[in-house]
């Protein structure tokens, strides 16, 4: 679908494409009708086979005749599909998402693909085998990862909104560090055919959007079961509805604060003092401390939703001290299994001469890979060999578990959500759950910036929606430094509405902020 854009706006992308660099592949007026790569499925059929969404009129709007972005692992026929990586630098895809399709059914139009951490991995956008994505606030200082590139090209203005994909936070990182909404909806809602697989159980395409309201809309038309892929589902009944369902109100909004998590990391620490896993966790609590910026701006949210009139409770979830080695246990062992298939002989870079097979593939993976992700498969190949799987991968499993039966214990589940939570503690569910989205505001490079295991650590506060299949939506809640900060709300599976009633409710009252040089080309 071609666009028509508004006047002054080719220039105005231009420059700041050129400080940021937020695309791998850009086209502003999106694909000519017939260059026989618009929309389409793996045999070719037309966009409008996938059926537009029905949406309020104004609505509509927010995503009717405009761009987006897609992240560059999520296909779109006719536009790359490298996933940041060397291997597949030329790949083209040769079909396109549901997401996007039904992004276009519904009159969007695919602008560009979008910068991202090699096949999803890291919390920066820097492990990028192909550019460098700079944060729109502040070009010496990272984007986020690993969707760093549709959260800054969302936070310029180069589009109103881009998908993005959300394994351990890839979303929600992003949209703290750029200043704009990140939506990682529940497991399931949004179909992951035509996602590049790294993590199956864990992943799920995302939103990134410059307010609430077209983040709902944009959600209610990706939403939604697809044949395509037997994980994804349609919302139960009982689950808030996104439009007309009578959802506003006041809420009971559980806190889920730094310093309880940090307290039952150091908790785990002194039990396990003196060996390897006790000095890990001290420097895992060290690493989940809020710097003083963040800490007061998560001060600041709870102050003035509680001036909202919602109802602020206490929680706390046990389990969670041990999120971030479930998390990267689990996530490693499938991107061994996933990214087997990258081998260099069926597509990808291949290299000029091998002497057999097996030298093809060592060799293309030598090339291809970078060093997250030949970190990422080694330890995922190591915890599901034999005899390592019970002492690791199915531990991780049973603490996976564990922490959605913590977090079911504060919000329910969409089947008992509406008998009022006897059994929950205080007598009644909270509808969503309030915690930070990374410990630090965007960091920056080389000696100023992050250690690795710094950046995973911090993945604590991420991570946990992912491990327990829950929706989460980040938003800003303030500038401390120049710099945006953002906080997250949780809730229970399909509950994406009561989450957004939430935040649209909060930016009416405290607007979201835009970086220095911004314009708004988009109505909404």
């Amino acid at each position: 679908m071609a666009l028509s854009l508004p006047e002054g706006f080719l220039p105005y992308a231009d420059e700041w494409e050129k400080k940021i660099g937020a695309f791998i592949e850009y086209r502003p007026r999106g694909l000519p009708p017939d260059s026989g790569a618009v929309s389409g499925n793996g045999a070719g059929g037309p966009a409008d086979e996938c059926p537009a969404a029905e949406l309020p009129p104004g609505a509509a709007l927010l995503v009717r005749d405009l761009p987006f972005a897609v992240k560059d692992n999520i296909a779109v026929k006719g536009f790359s599909l490298s996933c940041g990586s060397k291997l597949l630098e030329k790949f083209i895809s040769p079909y396109t998402a549901t997401a996007v399709r039904k992004l276009e059914a519904a009159g969007g139009a695919v602008a560009g693909k979008t910068n991202l951490d090699e096949f999803g991995m890291g919390s920066s956008t820097d492990s990028s085998a192909l550019k460098q994505t700079n944060n729109p606030w502040d070009q010496s200082r990272v984007a986020g990862g690993s969707s760093g590139g549709s959260a800054a090209a969302v936070a310029a203005g180069i589009v109103p909104y881009a998908l993005g994909s959300d394994t351990g936070g890839s979303v929600r990182c992003p949209a703290s560090f750029c200043g704009v909404v990140g939506l990682k909806p529940g497991y399931g809602a949004v179909s992951r055919y035509g996602l590049v697989a790294y993590a199956s159980s864990l992943e799920g395409i995302g939103i990134l959007a410059d307010t609430a309201a077209r983040c709902r809309a944009v959600f209610s038309v990706i939403r939604g079961k697809d044949p395509m892929d037997q994980t994804s589902r349609d919302a139960p009944p009982l689950s808030p509805r996104l439009y007309g369902g009578g959802n506003a109100g006041k809420k009971v909004i559980g806190i889920l604060s730094a310093e309880t998590i940090a307290k039952a990391i150091a908790a785990a620490a002194a039990q396990e003092a003196g060996g390897a896993g006790g000095k890990a966790l001290e420097a895992a609590a060290q690493a989940a401390e809020l710097e003083p910026e963040t800490a007061g701006a998560f001060r600041a949210a709870r102050e003035r939703l509680a001036g909202l009139g919602h109802t602020l409770v206490d929680v706390d979830i046990p389990s969670l001290k041990y999120g971030v080695p479930a998390y990267y246990t689990i996530a490693a062992a499938e991107a061994s299994a996933n990214l087997a298939r990258f081998d260099g002989i069926r597509y990808g870079r291949r290299p000029d001469w091998a002497e057999n097979p097996d030298d093809l593939i060592d060799k293309a993976r030598e090339a291809g890979f970078g060093a997250e992700v030949k970190l990422r498969i080694l330890l995922g190949t190591f915890v599901l060999r034999s005899g390592f799987q019970d002492r690791y991968y199915l531990r991780a499993q049973r603490i996976r578990a564990g922490i959605r039966a913590n977090f079911e214990l504060y919000l329910g589940t969409p089947e008992n959500a509406g008998t009022g939570g006897s059994s929950a503690p205080g007598g009644r569910f909270c509808d969503a759950i309030l915690m930070p989205v990374f410990p630090t505001r965007a960091f920056g490079r080389g000696e100023t910036g992050l250690s690795p295991f710094a950046q995973k650590a911090a993945d604590l506060y991420t991570c946990c929606a992912n491990l327990a299949g829950l929706p989460a939506l980040a938003f800003p809640v303030g500038v401390e430094g120049g710099l945006p900060v953002g906080a997250q709300l949780l809730g229970r599976a399909f509950s994406e509405g009561t989450l957004l009633d939430i935040v649209e409710e909060y930016e009416a009252r405290y607007p979201f902020p835009r970086p220095a040089g911004y314009k708004s080309f988009w109505e909404g």
